[in-house]
């Protein structure tokens, strides 16, 4: 039995429907495939006027994002936390870019699946409630953040 067909949307968040293994594959983030510059129109002008609607958007490579707003798998549903059980990796199918949530750890039925966004933002901080102890506050990158406003100061 595949991998991909063994979670179930329960409420707020996905959650396991089978066990998982460290390293396991578990879903794969799907959704239209657009550039950066219709990424980000729809999401000023479309996304943020739908009031609690919210934006499901992972950038894939410069020149591409998968958007999984109006179309893709439950994979977009999977909340954020600063210690997650999954993570995220973008792999290379037959030259073709895929973006593939693995276990990070052993995670039993019923568990709630979670990866670390870590969103790069240069305009907004987004605080993060996840409530694990190891909370960094905030949803975005912040070594990457402090790394990019580093590269900028002479």
């Amino acid at each position: 039995m595949s991998n991909i067909f063994i979670l179930q949307f329960c409420s707020f968040g996905v959650f396991a429907k089978l066990p998982h293994k460290a390293g396991d594959m578990v879903i794969e983030y799907i959704g239209e495939v657009v550039r950066p510059p219709i990424a980000d129109k729809r999401e000023r002008c479309i996304y943020n006027s739908l009031v609690g609607a919210g934006t499901y958007m992972f950038r894939l490579d410069s020149e591409r994002v998968i958007d999984a707003t109006k179309a893709g798998s439950i994979a977009h549903l999977i909340n954020h936390s600063c210690e997650p059980n999954c993570f995220s990796r973008i792999i290379t199918v037959n030259d073709d870019l895929h973006i593939i949530i693995f276990a990070k750890r052993d995670i039993n039925i019923g568990q709630e699946l979670t990866y670390d966004y870590r969103f790069s933002s240069e305009d907004e901080r987004l605080v993060c409630y996840c409530g694990s102890q190891r909370c960094r506050g905030v949803v975005n990158d912040i070594e990457s953040d402090e790394q990019k406003a580093k590269s900028f100061v002479s």
